[in-house]
């Protein structure tokens, strides 16, 4: 099965078990937005806490704040929204279907690079041990035409997109022959720029009332309210504000399922240093929120970093934490050092002083800031990617298992009773009672255990207490794992703790600890 098979499977298994519905769906819903069921729900909590916790309660100088949706509309005319939240749009005549004109490019380079790494498996797996992979891409004739003209198409996209110069857009896909995905056509309008922002009226009157945004991002929260947090939480330099939320942005281009949407949650942290410390600051915040998702468990192979090679107006340094979803490589996290571009906008348009007073060396200054920002749907949906696993057990059977990080899992603990007599429903129901304050549970009497036990996995509970004959006599239970099927036999007194050693958030949370300390 390939991966756009495997991803349609996935769509398919999140509505069926309850983690994502189309929006509005009884009324054939509303593209690019979703709702969390009441699996999905969970699981976003879980991600949402596992960020909150290990951004602010692992950080003495982070805090975090709960900013307005609606703000001023200033503050999108000082953040640049107003004039320069575009996306290049590009029309296909043929099948009447828009795109976004530099992600066709990007996905044209894209299959340029995989062209380079095809004759680079093929030649690796040709001659074994004793392949030169550098002296391969060097001297091998075709990965040096592909090299040659990746380099050369990647440097006119870049300059093009600097300078916003629209007709070098459309000139390179007309001259790349890159065609409508639909059509098959290269029957191409010219790229117009298209603001992303959603615009609403506030107030009573309707010629009286002001057009306000819903916010395009999180950040700018944070930056107006810098100096209500730094001189009530008597913060010191550096130090960061966090903030999660929603946002909004008018997608013509949604898609792939919840990877892209037109509201989103945000999980942000702008981080307030010294001027000339950033870049050295943008390196640490790099390296932690990498060893942020690989604490997860989830194998390196499935990061990279991609570096910025055209960086924001306002950037001097930016990378993107990339994550191998089934459609390929794309941004999770990105990480940029914003210098003290935002502060100081705010500065001059609000009119009011947005700086630091340093007590020890007598100066004020306007912070620069790195921030680290990640996507909270992105994030369900990498861990989603990951975890769906369609997998043939060794009977011949076949069981779809998601492999949840434990510290993430929706429901941490199944309840089974073997059968639905002789008292093993009533002792379930105690147990149930008392796991209930600590963990997630799910019971369950229907149907065989084998059935109830693939039910579970379909959820990604990652373990299953099956009480039967022995529990009633000795108060010992059948303690299922997600991941192995293997079992064990826990006494009732250890249950608890048992379980708790195996789902619990705190050991993640010490080992990211470790790493601030390393990296510090």
């Amino acid at each position: 099965m390939n991966q756009e098979e495997l991803f349609k499977n996935l769509i398919s298994h999140c509505k069926e078990y309850g983690f994502i519905f189309p929006s509005s769906e009884i009324y054939d819903g509303l593209a690019a937005v979703y709702d969390y069921g009441q699996l999905g729900v969970l699981l976003k909590n879980n991600i949402r806490d596992y960020w909150w916790r290990s951004m602010v309660q692992l950080h003495e100088n982070i805090v975090g704040i709960d900013a307005a949706i609606f703000m001023h509309p200033t503050v999108w005319k000082a953040s640049g929204h107003v004039d320069a939240f575009n996306d290049p749009l590009i029309d296909n005549k043929d099948s009447k279907k828009r795109y976004r004109a530099d992600q066709l490019i990007e996905e044209h380079l894209q299959k340029i690079q995989d062209k380079i790494d095809k004759e680079i498996d093929k030649a690796a797996k040709r001659f074994g041990e004793t392949f030169n992979r550098q002296l391969f891409i060097e001297t091998n004739a075709r990965v040096v035409e592909y090299k040659q003209k990746l380099n050369s198409l990647h440097a006119r996209y870049n300059k093009a997109m600097n300078e916003n110069n629209l007709a070098e857009l459309k000139a390179i896909i007309e001259e790349e022959k890159i065609v409508c995905p639909i059509s098959g056509t290269c029957n191409w309008t010219d790229v117009r720029q298209f603001n992303l922002m959603f615009s609403t009226q506030i107030g009573s009157v309707s010629n009286e009332s002001d057009t306000i945004y819903l916010r395009p991002e999180t950040a700018q929260g944070i930056f107006v309210n810098f100096l209500n947090v730094y001189k009530t939480g008597r913060m010191k330099v550096p130090f960061g504000i966090a903030q999660t939320g929603k946002a909004f942005r008018n997608e013509i281009v949604a898609r792939q399922f919840i990877f892209r949407m037109r509201e989103f949650e945000q999980m942000e942290m702008q981080f307030f240093v010294k001027p000339g410390d950033e870049l050295q600051w943008f390196d640490y915040w790099k390296k932690i929120r990498l060893e942020w998702h690989k604490a997860l468990g989830i194998p390196d192979e499935y990061y990279r970093y991609h570096d910025h090679e055209k960086l924001a107006h306002y950037a001097n340094a930016a990378t993107d934490i990339e994550f191998r979803f089934p459609f390929g490589f794309k941004e999770l996290e990105g990480i940029h050092s914003r210098t003290d571009f935002d502060l100081s906008a705010h500065q001059q348009y609000s009119g009011k002083k947005l700086q630091y007073f340093d007590a020890e060396n007598n100066e004020s200054y306007v912070p620069y800031v790195i921030e680290t920002s990640i996507g909270l749907d992105r994030m369900f949906l990498a861990v989603l990617s990951y975890a769906y696993n369609e997998e043939k057990l060794n009977d011949g059977t076949q069981r779809i298992v998601l492999r949840i990080p434990y510290i993430l899992a929706p429901i941490k603990v199944a309840i089974l009773p073997l059968v639905k007599r002789d008292g093993m429903p009533e002792k379930a129901s105690e147990i149930m009672k008392m796991l209930q304050p600590y963990f997630y549970c799910q019971y369950d009497e229907k149907d065989t255990i084998g059935r109830r036990y693939r039910r579970q996995d379909a959820i990604g509970t990652p373990l299953c207490v099956t009480i039967d004959q022995v529990t009633l006599e000795q108060d010992i239970v059948t303690v299922r794992h997600r991941d192995t099927m293997k079992q064990d036999n826990v006494h009732l007194s250890e249950l608890k703790n048992y379980i708790y050693q195996m789902v619990a958030i705190e050991p993640t949370l010490e080992k990211l600890n470790q790493y601030a300390g390393i990296f510090a």
